[in-house]
């Protein structure tokens, strides 16, 4: 086995590769605004580092969100792209449940990324494996009743502390998280989610209204 993993949805641009055994090269960058210029890079190191070439992946992992629309669609573009030419499957895995693994707690506790517009992506988990509420975008305040006393790690609970008192590291997904969590899934037998993305609002980017026609003369 050797997977490929990687994640766009949040401001880090991260990859890994993944033996079946453990995490052997990563890469993690974080800038909000370069994603596409960032990941082929990343994918041509982190395979340079384990001495391996793109042609020897079995499979591709891919952090499904939720994130913003620009950001994730690098991230899964890429994944569909690879696996097409290399004939591999591609598997997706909530990009919450990458943060929620890495953070390795042991009760309950809550993940929240950015979402922007004052908002957070968020869930709560049992424990670093067992998420117990789907995913949900939220002002931090509308859900300070769920989420009062537990722990919160990830960058939108760093962001507003009154709501999450307890925020702690860390504040991005890594792939070679999303990885150690997709190859163990793999390996206990369990089907993960498709890779599409987890979409929870409407895109930033609008279509301008009223706006001139010029037509020719």
């Amino acid at each position: 086995m050797l997977l490929l993993a990687l994640d766009t949805a949040t401001p880090a641009v991260t990859v890994a590769l993944h033996d079946g055994r453990d995490v052997i090269a990563s890469s993690s960058q974080v800038d909000a605004r370069r994603h596409g210029e960032l990941l082929l890079p990343a994918i041509d190191r982190v395979l340079a580092e384990a001495g391996l070439r793109l042609d020897a992946v079995t499979g591709i992992v891919a952090g499904i969100g939720p994130g913003p629309y620009t950001g994730l669609r690098v991230g899964l573009m890429t994944a569909d792209t690879f696996g097409l030419a290399l004939g591999v499957p591609v598997h997706g895995v909530c990009t919450l449940d990458g943060l929620a693994y890495a953070a390795d707690l042991e009760g309950p506790f809550v993940v929240a990324t950015d979402a922007r517009r004052k908002e957070v992506y968020w869930a709560r988990y049992a424990d670093s494996r067992t998420r117990v509420t789907d995913p949900a975008v939220d002002r931090p305040a509308d859900i300070a009743g769920q989420v009062e006393g537990l722990p919160a790690v990830g960058a939108g609970a760093l962001l507003y502390p009154d709501t999450f008192p307890k925020a702690h590291e860390p504040e991005h997904v890594s792939a070679a998280a999303l990885a150690r969590l997709a190859a163990e899934k793999l390996a206990a037998g369990e089907e993960l989610p498709a890779p599409r993305p987890l979409y929870l609002r409407r895109p930033d980017a609008q279509v301008p209204k009223n706006y001139k026609v010029v037509t020719p003369k």
